[in-house]
């Protein structure tokens, strides 16, 4: 027979609110500039050792799933651990393993070193869900919409400055791409110690009671049995495979309009950092929104634009159109992450709400596995064949959506404060 579940004091738990999504945004940002360098020099970085052609397509969707690989059977655990002992902890140790891997990528030298510098990035994971469950728990539910998509926001402003950090570093300062991962080793470190020095312990409403493999999986069971949980999962796994389709070839689209190949790094900046700051300037809008009109309605119109727009990209004339092309699919993306967020807050019961955002993100690990390697198989049909198929499939998915009803909010217990 399962032991009852203890629940902690009601309440903030000693913890203001504006400190800690501070403290965390400050956190999620600097992860986001490190994984968004991986992303966009994957392509010259394989360059630089010698992989070209053909070869290079297959490695860049093969190396970007690899990411996944390690770290994602790993998620749910780290979410009981954090429920269980210490969210605090966890969340530490994701950015000291930042800072051990991007300095692994900073040092490979041959391929398959890269490939396994990059296969440990997976050990990172999990932290975001813990995150969001530790925010949800002391932020007043009037403020949560706005709070989350400002929370979002960060991983997107994060890919939007990698890229910049990263272009400044090459072309301008000219020390190459180990040390454009040297830095945000680095910054990783600095955010560990914020985290441990700035932060206080937030424990969840109902402290799960058992062992850690059952706990574990059987929060996954309870997210897949859950038909209003399961297709929010669904949505958010379908639209991030789509996007995981074509994130590791828009470098590639750069390099084919900059023929000359002079200030090919500040034009992949451009494009990638451009698009990840709309994102991150659009993500607070949408959860303001999503406040007023509803969460679901804002999550499929994001879905139908973002389809609509990613099917082009592959046709931009110029960089800059590329660019405007990009940002408006990164908006859409922010926004539907924002929108699954609000609904996973405000609809599951309170009983299984830290063990479902704690897995909020397995389904966007599940979809950067399979949709880099998707892409390095349809990429043979050509450069432009990832983007179309990705946007077909968020369209649907966003059509699919707008057939089905919600479910009432489950009932808040945050402070009004």
């Amino acid at each position: 027979m399962t032991a009852e579940p203890h629940r902690a004091p009601a309440g903030p738990r000693g913890q203001d609110w504006r400190t800690l999504v501070a403290i965390f945004w400050i956190t999620s940002l600097v992860e986001g500039i490190g994984v968004s360098q991986v992303f966009a020099f994957l392509p010259q970085y394989l360059t630089q050792m010698g992989v070209t052609g053909e070869d290079r397509l297959r490695f860049v969707g093969i190396f970007s799933s690899l990411v996944f690989v390690v770290g994602a059977p790993l998620v749910p655990l780290w979410g009981v651990w954090a429920d269980k002992y210490s969210r605090k902890a966890v969340i530490i140790r994701s950015s000291l393993v930042e800072a051990a891997v991007f300095a692994a990528v900073a040092l490979s030298r041959e391929p398959w070193q890269l490939a396994l510098s990059v296969m440990l990035i997976g050990l990172q994971l999990g932290n975001t869900g813990v995150m969001l469950a530790a925010i949800r728990d002391v932020t007043p539910m009037r403020r949560l919409g706005t709070v989350i998509a400002v929370f979002g926001a960060s991983a997107p402003i994060g890919f939007a400055v990698g890229p910049v950090i990263g272009g400044i570093v090459v072309d301008g300062l000219h020390l190459g791409l180990p040390a454009v991962f040297a830095s945000s080793a680095v910054l990783s470190l600095g955010a560990a110690v914020l985290v441990a020095l700035g932060s206080r312990e937030v424990r969840p409403e109902v402290i799960p009671q058992g062992t850690v493999l059952r706990l574990a999986y059987g929060a996954i069971r309870g997210a897949v049995t859950d038909p209003g949980t399961r297709r929010v999962f669904l949505v958010f796994g379908v639209s991030f495979l789509a996007t995981q389709m074509t994130r590791p070839y828009v470098p590639i689209l750069v390099e084919e309009l900059n023929t000359t190949g002079i200030g090919l790094a500040s034009d992949i900046a451009l494009v990638a950092g451009a698009a990840a700051l709309a994102g991150a300037l659009m993500s607070p809008l949408g959860g303001a929104i999503g406040d007023r009109i509803g969460f679901r309605k804002v999550l499929v119109a994001a879905l139908l634009v973002g389809g609509g727009v990613i099917a082009m990209a592959p046709f931009a004339p110029t960089v800059v159109a590329l660019a405007l092309t990009t940002m408006i699919f990164a908006t859409t993306t922010a926004v539907v992450s924002a929108m699954v967020f609000g609904l996973l807050a405000t609809e599951v019961p309170a009983e299984r709400r830290s063990a479902t955002l704690n897995l909020v993100y397995l389904p966007l690990y599940a979809a950067g596995l399979v949709g880099p390697l998707a892409g390095s198989v349809v990429v043979g049909a050509g450069i432009a064949a990832p983007f179309i198929v990705a946007g077909a499939i968020i369209v649907v998915t966003g059509l699919v959506l707008a057939t089905r009803r919600g479910r009432r909010p489950a009932t808040s217990v945050a402070s009004a404060g």
